[in-house]
């Protein structure tokens, strides 16, 4: 946490160690939390979601740019407090801005460079690390997790945040949590929406592309390039996109693109 330093992340300011204790001095977060919020108000209106959510992208996107993950934890019960990407660790500020937190269960994951030989596909080129640390409280959790398989933890949290798009803008979770075999059969089937919420196609397209296989499924650099969070960035986030393209791009296609511009 020391390291790290961005706007829609809590800061990390000073830990006090003492022979009993030690205080860990954070960033103040006066608005509580997004679960909060929907649990007080319900679904968000397109335009909030798409403020939150573009935040949470530009978030996750410094984290992956840095070889790190947020990753979930998984806790015995679904709604037991978990140390994950989800919506009771989206904190919100004064101005009601987010600010993602808790980042007991981060870890940093050696990079690879990618090669020709090695094309990247939804960051399996670059970040080719396979956890085997099952984690992440159930209804947050990718399929993956869920049957015990090795996974990508970049692509856990781009999981994680097609669940927090699709509960922002429905007020409830895209999957039932409460058994958990009914919860692997939903999270292997495309997402519905209920039909008494007024969803834009390119949210409900930007929600697919998020939860399915890993195989398909969006990173965080299809994700912050996507034209809906693109809709809600108050400019283009040029430096994170080629933060993410160096480490992601094979290195004669960067060097092809640079050279065309």
């Amino acid at each position: 946490m020391k390291v790290l330093r961005h706007k829609f992340l809590i800061n990390f300011y000073q830990a006090i160690e003492t022979t009993s204790r030690v205080y860990m001095i954070l960033e103040l977060a006066q608005g509580g939390d997004v679960l909060e919020w929907i649990q007080r108000y319900g679904a968000c209106s397109e335009a909030l979601a798409g403020k939150w959510f573009s935040q949470v992208t530009l978030g996750i996107a410094y984290l992956h740019s840095k070889g790190i993950v947020h990753r979930p934890r998984l806790t015995p019960r679904p709604s037991a407090a978990g140390r994950d990407l989800k919506l009771e660790n989206l904190l919100l500020d004064k101005r009601e801005n987010v600010k993602i937190s808790d980042f007991g269960f981060s870890k940093m994951v050696a990079t690879v460079s990618p090669t020709l030989k090695n094309p990247l596909q939804h960051l399996v080129g670059c970040f080719s690390h396979l956890s085997q640390t099952y984690c992440g409280s159930f209804a947050y959790a990718c399929p993956e997790i869920l049957l015990g398989l090795p996974y990508n933890p970049f692509l856990s949290d781009t999981w994680s945040m097609g669940v927090i798009l699709y509960t922002l803008v429905v007020a409830h979770l895209p999957f039932d949590d409460t058994n958990l075999k009914k919860l692997l059969r939903e999270t292997q089937k495309e997402v519905n929406f209920p039909h008494n919420h007024p969803i834009s196609p390119d949210c409900k397209n930007l929600i697919h592309s998020i939860l399915r296989p890993a195989a398909k499924r969006a990173s965080i650099l299809d994700i912050i390039k996507d034209p809906w969070v693109l809709k809600f960035q108050p400019e283009r986030p040029t430096q994170e996109i080629q933060l993410l393209e160096a480490l992601c791009l094979p290195q004669t296609n960067t060097r092809t693109q640079e050279a065309a511009s």
